[in-house]
């Protein structure tokens, strides 16, 4: 990148300054105050439009010291505003001890995004769920006599010691003091009454929250309604759901999320606990923007139901969402995560120690069993880091949002094609337009999770008064993809508009469709991508895919060490375990004891692998499998076909040997397993170990 490309980057979210890459700032000045405000469009910093990026990271799920270079990463890739949870049970797991230590430490994770100019959403609770133990209510709180979330006088003395708590941490460090917190959300997926959520926003304005805005989820429909400006509703989607009861591959109605259609909220979001929910906008909310804060980053993989999520799932559904009209894209998660060490002390009844893991014998939000330790989620930035391909494929459409966001806030959302399409569909090419005036997007997602969608023929577009291209084209089967329409000079193009930076235009080649552009009265057919080194015409590029992932970024790579961990069985397994059904009537996960009757590994490493940022990749067949270091589990993971990884720089520095136990593969489990899983046959076994350079 020369000098005259490089601009220093302010906040990509409150700046006004049109920056030349997502590349992270050293300056550890304080956030810029800006006014905020929001209209029915979008939210408003200092009289300019945003359509922020929002994306879910939990500090208390990462190593402390890892938090700059993961928030970083985030910022790299476009993430223009962070949320978080604040879990009750990972800073008060026995009463009225609270331990903001280490990873805990919520005011040493907001002096990092502080200092990085990300502003944060915290999302107070006192309920999260975020697939925690009792959805981050301590045990205790279950001793007390009084029913959770409601306005009795028991629940809300807690809750208030719990947000003064929080506010201990926060103070200082509000947006209105040139800190990174911007809002506050109020618990999560609560479907009572509007009264509820308005005592919990009393307290923590009466201890000294005083944020621009506040926010509350818009799913389920409330009993009775909070009062109109008092918190936005926030929605949601995603591509599967590991709540889901039943073993079969695309169960739900998940396939909702890939048709573009004005109903902002999901109807398969949590159904294990909402049931069924009707597919209709709550009365006054199309007088709110219409934001995101849980669409489907990745997903997380129950004991019962293990989805293989795929790049494109997430990419379409943010383009599915943003062609709908909504204008901040929230992922959950952006960021995976590792639960922390329960700090409370003694076991169960089982033998087994306490964790706080999502399962079905906790006394609440028992609904699913989920693994000890890991929460990779399979997000765009996983459990340890990794950049995995979604994450440079969402990258490109964040740029895109960064650079247009005043142009795209204000335009409404038309729907020529059906909105309610059926799984499978293929009918029809799907594909919205967001207009104003003489100027729009057409959106396009000829995509659906695991079904096979056909190329559509004899495609043209009618729309500000263009019809384009000028002979009908083929929409390839698979394409994602966005044309700009009387924008910057640009009448259309049958490329997808990328950014804007020092006066060059760059537009990304959709695969199997040939660009043609239009401009100053010509128009330009099959155009060849020509890289960022070359203009097409005047001062436009169009670049590949690829290219357009990686724009702007310094090139780094990844490389396999020549080393791998030697590995040896020392255990055969003592038989299969017994299955059993949980009360919520889903095969339970394996218990501390199972894993005591599992095949042993014995895996070998050598002092350069705890060197540097090494990733270990197992890949192994079995039901599910844990990894031990001197005997104390440090990662563990539900078998679905993807590699169980482990970053090896969190061990001891003088950790060799590590203990991989496998519980093997049984005949006709209760559990669905994704094609990708390997299941044929029954057993277990190591297939491959390798190591990943981050």
């Amino acid at each position: 990148m020369n000098n005259q490309t490089k601009i220093i980057v302010y906040s990509l979210l409150v700046s006004a300054v049109i920056s030349s890459s997502f590349h992270p700032v050293e300056a550890q000045a304080q956030i810029p105050q800006q006014s905020i405000r929001w209209d029915k469009h979008s939210l408003i910093f200092d009289g300019k439009r945003v359509v922020p990026v929002m994306g879910e990271v939990h500090y208390s799920r990462i190593p402390q010291n890892e938090w700059r270079e993961e928030v970083r990463k985030m910022k790299e890739g476009g993430v223009t505003m962070i949320a978080a949870y604040v879990f009750w049970n990972h800073v008060e797991e026995v009463e009225g001890v609270f331990n903001w230590s280490g990873q805990r430490n919520l005011r040493g994770f907001l002096e990092v995004c502080k200092q990085e100019e990300m502003p944060v959403v915290l999302r107070l609770g006192p309920f999260c769920h975020g697939e925690v133990r009792n959805g981050g209510i301590p045990d205790w709180m279950f001793t007390k006599g009084c029913k959770m979330r409601e306005e009795n006088t028991t629940f809300l003395k807690y809750t208030t010691e719990l947000y003064r708590q929080i506010y201990s941490q926060v103070q200082g460090l509000q947006w209105k003091d040139g800190g990174p917190v911007v809002a506050a959300q109020f618990d999560n997926e609560y479907r009572g009454r509007g009264s509820y959520l308005m005592a919990l926003k009393k307290i923590a304005q009466q201890i000294g929250f005083d944020l621009p805005f506040y926010t509350r989820t818009g799913w389920p429909e409330l009993k009775t309604p909070v009062p109109f400006g008092e918190m936005v509703p926030l929605y949601g989607d995603y591509a599967d759901g590991f709540w889901e009861r039943s073993l079969k591959e695309t169960a739900g109605n998940y396939y909702k999320a890939f048709n573009f259609k004005a109903f902002r909220s999901s109807t398969a979001i949590a159904t294990e606990q909402l049931g069924k929910q009707e597919a209709k906008i709550n009365k006054g909310d199309e007088a709110y923007p219409y934001f995101t804060c849980e669409l489907g980053g990745g997903m997380m993989t129950s004991y019962h139901r293990r989805p293989y999520i795929y790049p494109e799932d997430a990419y379409s559904l943010a383009i599915v969402k943003l062609g709908s009209g909504s204008n901040l894209l929230g992922y959950y998660m952006y960021h995976g995560g590792t639960n922390p060490t329960a700090m409370m002390p003694g076991n169960l009844d089982d033998g087994s120690a306490v964790y706080l893991n999502e399962n079905q014998r906790t006394q609440a939000t028992n609904y699913n069993d989920m693994p000890v330790k890991t929460y990779d989620f399979q997000a765009p930035l996983g459990e340890f880091g990794q950049k995995n391909p979604h994450y440079f494929m969402l990258r490109k459409l964040h740029l895109f949002m960064h650079d247009y966001a005043e142009v795209l806030a204000p335009m409404e959302s038309s729907f020529p094609c059906s909105q309610d399409i059926e799984k499978g569909d293929d009918s029809h090419l799907r594909w919205s337009l967001r207009s104003k005036d003489k100027s729009g997007f057409v959106f396009i997602n000829n995509y659906e999770r695991l079904q096979q969608l056909s190329a559509k023929k004899n495609v043209q577009f009618d729309v500000c008064g263009m019809k384009f291209p000028q002979r009908p084209m083929t929409v390839p089967a698979g394409a994602i993809c966005i044309f700009p329409v009387n924008i910057d000079g640009i009448r259309y193009a049958t490329a997808q508009l990328i950014a804007k930076r020092d006066g060059k235009i760059y537009l990304e080649q959709i695969k199997g469709i040939p660009t043609e552009i239009a401009v100053d009265g010509k128009v330009l057919k099959n155009v060849k991508a020509k890289g960022i080194a070359k203009p097409v015409y005047k001062n436009i590029y169009l670049v590949d895919s690829k290219t357009a992932e990686h724009l702007f970024l310094q090139k780094k790579g990844k490389s396999m060490m020549s080393l791998a961990p030697s590995f040896k069985k020392i255990k055969e397994e003592e038989g299969a375990r017994k299955i059993t059904m949980g009360v919520q009537k889903v095969a339970e996960e394996p218990s501390d004891a199972d894993f005591k009757k599992a095949a042993v590994y014995q895996l070998n490493l050598s002092p350069e692998m705890l060197q540097g940022r090494n990733l270990l990749q197992i890949q192994y067949r079995g039901d599910c499998a844990r990894l031990y270091c001197d005997g104390k589990l440090v990662a563990d993971n539900f078998y679905n076909g993807r590699p169980f990884l482990m970053g090896l720089w969190r061990l001891p520095a003088d950790c060799q040997k590590l203990e991989l136990r496998i519980l093997p593969l049984q005949k006709d489990m209760p559990v669905y397993f994704p094609r990708e899983a390997d299941v044929a046959k029954k057993g277990e076994e190591i297939v491959k170990l390798e190591i990943t350079q981050q």
